[in-house]
């Protein structure tokens, strides 16, 4: 009976992998004081390659399919020339398994902002995330370069080699694009494409193939965003300094309506800075009315016919001033803006 156990402990007559649907990329097959019988049957699944090993140098490497493994019949596709030769049959060999399905869904994302050079902005720095979906295409190149001699490598193992590929190559990948910030946002499939560009000789380096990869979002640091915001809002106004006003009124009124919600802290609690909101919504409100009236073009024409002489008293000029005042202090309007706005109420003392 001793010796049945060793005789079957010594021999494999029937070589295969189940994968587990764990991420396993690369499994060797256990041969710890085995050796495999002439005649066993490879079994190489669809999905799968795999890979005969002998004193540290690829062999072969057997696409899906049954094989009989003999000294007849191997190498299939050989790599070393007459390796069968070498010694008195194949059973010495390591086996490995390679799984060649497509992983899926694998992230990737700028964990700190990087700085890129652009048209409009100069220099951006920006963020951006994604994913993407890779295979192992060559076996061979794969286990030499990456997984080697490992009993198993996983998608968990390579995922920061791959994401640090892919944080590497965005900053080419922008500049070939050609597309400023505003349309690279705009214009992800481009950006992609662009990035998918850069990344498919680096994968295939290490027998990695890609697959696809998406952008998802691109987008500035918060203060940043702030300031594009305001470009943003400035451009809609353009120059008029009256629709500025409004713009500003406008920004500001949210932030009133939310510190009062909040039991009066911060702005709303302030009640200069609160009644100046005020005022300046009543401005914005009494412009909106002129310019939906249906008089108002002729209003406009008259108006710029006869001039009327506005009677402002000192304490309203004080009274306005110490608004602007506030309003500048909260960094809602600019040094610019007040001492315009300034000079032009003094100049109605005059």
């Amino acid at each position: 009976m001793a010796l049945m156990d060793f005789i079957k402990k010594q021999f494999i007559d029937i070589i295969q992998w189940t994968e587990s649907g764990d991420g396993t990329l690369a499994w060797r097959f256990p041969m710890a004081e085995m050796e495999i019988q002439n005649g066993a049957s490879l079994t190489v699944r669809e999905s799968q390659m795999a890979v005969f090993v002998n004193e540290g140098q690829v062999a072969d490497v057997f696409g899906p399919g049954m094989y009989k493994l003999t000294t007849q019949t191997l190498p299939v596709l050989t790599y070393l020339k007459n390796w069968d030769k070498l010694f008195e049959s194949p059973f010495k060999s390591d086996v490995y398994f390679f799984s060649t399905r497509q992983q899926v869904d694998q992230k990737w994302g700028t964990p700190q902002p990087i700085t890129i050079r652009d048209k409009d902005f100069g220099a951006v720095r920006l963020r951006a995330f994604g994913n993407y979906s890779f295979r192992i295409g060559d076996p061979k190149l794969f286990h030499t370069e990456i997984s080697g001699t490992r009993d198993i490598y996983s998608v968990a193992d390579l995922d920061g080699q791959l994401r640090g590929l892919v944080l590497q190559n965005i900053s080419n990948a922008i500049a070939s694009s050609g597309l400023p910030f505003l349309d690279l946002a705009a214009n992800q499939i481009q950006f992609a494409q662009a990035l998918a560009a850069q990344l498919v000789p680096e994968f295939e380096k290490i027998g990695i193939k890609l697959e696809n990869i998406t952008v998802q979002n691109v987008s500035l640091p918060e203060e940043l965003q702030k300031i594009l915001d305001q470009k943003i809002g400035m451009g809609m106004v353009g120059n008029d300094m009256g629709k500025f006003m409004q713009y500003q009124t406008a920004q500001a009124i949210p932030k009133f309506a939310e510190g009062a919600a909040g039991g009066g802290s911060g702005i709303a609690g302030d009640a200069m800075g609160l009644g100046a909101g005020v005022a300046l919504g009543q401005v914005l409100a009494q412009n909106l009315a002129q310019g939906l009236s249906p008089n108002a073009a002729a209003q406009a024409a008259a108006t710029t016919q006869q001039p009327a002489v506005a009677v402002v008293s000192a304490a309203d000029v004080m009274t306005t001033l110490e608004k602007l005042g506030e309003l500048k202090t909260k960094g809602i309007l600019t040094q610019e803006e007040f001492d315009a706005k300034k000079a032009e109420l003094l100049k109605k003392l005059v």
